[in-house]
């Protein structure tokens, strides 16, 4: 199994920007996708961005496309999520997550969030 790690939270004006990292611990992501998610208060869950580790494919929700970035450091086993022209709606918990690169699979594995505070 393999445990993701985030960290990188913390308070910014909006406009700012922020680099959360998502570590890998016990394995390495290689077979793995992973995937950010976030979750703001009374809200669901939704997601924001994923990557295929072994690919290099990338995917963004429509609301942060252009501002996000997600990316992937082989020799850290370290997923990062640039996140630019942060807005106060992106306040968000935000979790890493990652699962087996199969068809049907699921994102079994989450790590305990980091909090995404943007305001003024």
């Amino acid at each position: 199994q393999v445990q993701p790690v985030e960290s990188g939270g913390g308070l910014v004006q909006p406009g700012g920007s922020l680099r959360l990292s998502c570590a890998a611990s016990g394995r390495t992501f290689s077979g793995y996708a992973v995937a950010w998610f976030r979750q703001a208060p009374g809200e669901e869950r939704e997601f924001v961005a994923a990557v295929r580790w072994s690919a290099g494919s990338t995917y963004y929700a429509n609301s942060v496309k252009g501002r996000f970035t997600i990316s992937r450091d082989n020799a850290k086993n370290t997923v990062y999520l640039q996140m630019n022209s942060l807005k106060p709606e992106d306040t968000a918990v935000y979790y890493c997550a990652a699962r087996f690169d199969y068809t049907m699979s699921t994102y079994d594995y989450w790590g305990r969030g980091t909090q995404v505070t943007v305001s003024s």
